[in-house]
């Protein structure tokens, strides 16, 4: 006698499979590294491999004692150095974002507008850059924004400037290092979501009286709002904990807190007090997921 599965069943299997495999990923690749240097952010430094004291003392003379300390994170409420770190990369990365956004809805715009044929060909253009290194880009503003560079060299030829102005190592070569390389991460997610509007909602505003640019602000604009917030988190969250850019774009005064962590970790090499910077950096980050859940419950309510 031959049973034939129930199908109700087997799918309630594979459904369970499907969605039990990002949880296993994240739970590898996030929760448990997140685990490791939430621990050792609770040790104290020594020299040694590796370098910080376990979590546990296991001496069968003394017995089974827990090591974990504060003073980790002590230290970073006392030094006003990790605080400015801090807020200078929030700053950076708000400003970025802000900057972002005003380029990119434009664009974003403009493309969703444009006629099939020529839309592939302007997204491509969109997603170009990432086909080429990262460091290589950097590199390349590296050598435009020098004093015997191309756009320094463009100034002082057509008489704008007398001599070659300061352009690298500046806030203003972060900003634009950081908004060349992310304003695409806010033009995809702007164009999906403005790809699907209704254009006739739009002209039956405008026949209605409606100013275009009382159609933007009351029709565009607010249909606009999850694209604008998944491009602002896309942004925001790489921009805050950015290395790269601010080290070689960026002087001495351009210090963010990717920049500190990397030198906590492999200059100073005192990794519980590296770990305590990037577990604060952490939940700095969580702040902006979770408002972008609730606004995303908002508009689907």
């Amino acid at each position: 006698m031959t049973v034939i599965a129930n199908p109700g069943k087997r799918d309630r299997l594979w459904r369970t499979i499907v969605i039990s495999l990002p949880y296993a990923w994240l739970l590898l690749f996030f929760l448990a590294p997140f685990a490791i240097v939430f621990k050792i952010s609770f040790a104290d430094p020594l020299v040694a491999q590796p370098p910080f004291t376990p979590f546990f003392d296991w001496a069968a003379d003394s017995g089974d004692r827990l090591l974990a300390t504060l003073d980790n994170y002590r230290f970073l409420l006392e030094d006003k150095l990790y605080w400015v770190s801090y807020l200078k990369s929030i700053k950076i990365a708000f400003v970025s974002t802000l900057l972002c956004l005003l380029l990119g809805f434009p664009m974003a715009y403009a493309i969703a507008l444009t006629p099939y044929p020529w839309r592939n060909f302007l997204l491509l253009l969109v997603i170009l850059p990432f086909w080429t290194s990262f460091l290589l880009r950097v590199y390349a503003w590296m050598i435009m924004l020098g004093k015997q560079g191309l756009i320094n060299n463009l100034l002082v030829s057509s008489g704008i400037v007398d001599k070659p102005l300061q352009l690298l190592y500046t806030d203003g070569a972060v900003y634009l290092g950081i908004v060349y390389t992310y304003v695409p991460f806010m033009i995809l997610p702007l164009y999906a979501t403005l790809e699907r509007l209704d254009p006739d909602v739009h002209e039956v505003a405008a026949d209605l009286g409606a100013h275009p640019l009382q159609v933007f602000r009351d029709i565009t604009l607010p249909l606009a709002r999850p694209g604008i917030i998944a491009g602002c988190l896309l942004v925001f969250i790489p921009a805050l904990g950015e290395y790269v850019i601010p080290a070689l774009l960026g002087g001495l005064d351009s210090l963010m807190i990717g920049r500190t962590l990397y030198d906590e970790f492999f200059v100073n090499r005192d990794w519980p007090l590296a770990s305590a910077v990037a577990v604060v950096l952490l939940f700095i980050l969580i702040l902006p997921i979770m408002l972008f859940q609730r606004m995303q419950q908002e508009v689907e309510s």
